[in-house]
């Protein structure tokens, strides 16, 4: 896969693909759904798909703070879209300069810039400065500039729709079984292992700290977790959240695991955290002793959970 940041850097190479537009939030089986009608369409025309998307999300862009979280970051959808087999990505950055590209000027860039064979959106799409466009407009300049203009299915499980917002739901009230069912693959949060305070190995329970930056995730609380480290996986106990205990002034969203059984240098090195129970939420202790009690009693229910045949 070949990922594109910005129009100045198209090629000739890029044009004449079968394209999509959208935020394609955790690349969920509804998703799956459309990339495959492109897949399918490119083979036939013999050329490749495009997908076009936004950093940052719009919806972050006018209001970080209040925004859904994400199911995913950039990186781990790039992932997934290349599991999927999409070939281009075309990403261009979400701000007061794209908010007001008009509506005309975007189907420019999709005829002439790209010169789009064909493009899948919902019927409800809507692009354009205030949202001006929509799938009818599209329609009719697809038939002017000679490029197709295809609606997609919506995609059910049990005669519900599939949706970011479903499976947000489903991993804040710790369904990780029905929300693997609706993403198609286990929820996960990968990321870098930085050198934190070292704070769990005064408490004999060392951690790896994997960097989320500005990422909030869509759970909080701590996780039975299987975590994947050059190719291997370990099982073990995932904290997601802001560490209420220590106080912290400025706390910021942190990922620790802790793995069973092991004690290899990781820092530096990309991990892969994919969680499959909940066991509790964060709470803020009283002191370090009860936090220490408390992580080695979920410790202990992590093993019991992978022990039962999970």
């Amino acid at each position: 896969m070949e990922v594109i940041r910005g129009l100045i850097n198209i090629k000739e190479r890029h044009k004449g693909a079968i394209a999509t537009v959208g935020n394609f939030d955790g690349v969920h089986t509804g998703h799956k759904g459309i990339l495959s009608g492109m897949k399918r369409k490119a083979a036939e025309s013999g050329t490749k798909t495009l997908l076009i998307c936004f950093e940052p999300l719009p919806r972050e862009y006018f209001d970080f703070f209040n925004a859904p979280a994400r199911l995913t970051r950039f990186r781990e959808k790039v992932e997934l879209l290349d599991d999927v087999g999409i070939d281009t990505v075309l990403c261009l950055r979400f701000d007061k300069k794209t908010m007001e590209i008009p509506a005309e000027r975007f189907v420019q860039i999709l005829a002439q810039d790209l010169d789009v064979k064909a493009i899948y959106v919902g019927d409800d799409f809507r692009f354009g400065q205030n949202r001006s466009g929509d799938f009818a407009y599209l329609k009719d300049a697809g038939s002017r500039f000679g490029f197709e203009v295809n609606s997609f299915e919506t995609i059910t499980h049990e005669e519900t729709r599939v949706s970011s917002t479903r499976i947000r739901e489903c991993l804040q009230a710790g369904d990780f079984e029905l929300a693997e069912k609706l993403l198609g693959h286990p929820y996960f949060i990968s990321g870098k292992v930085f050198y934190g305070r070292q704070v769990g190995r005064t408490l004999a329970v060392p951690t790896l700290n994997v960097q989320l930056h500005r990422y909030v995730a869509p759970i909080a609380g701590v996780y039975a977790c299987e975590t994947e480290v050059d190719g291997e996986s370990y099982s073990g106990v995932a904290n997601v959240g802001v560490r209420p205990t220590f106080e912290e002034e400025m706390p910021k969203p942190v990922l620790e695991v802790h793995l069973f059984d092991f004690d290899e240098d990781v820092y530096g090195k990309n991990v892969k955290v994919i969680f499959r129970h909940k066991l509790r939420d964060e709470k803020k202790f009283g002191n370090i002793d009860e936090l220490k009690t408390a992580i080695h009693a979920d410790i202990e229910s992590a093993r019991a959970w992978f022990g039962g045949g999970h």
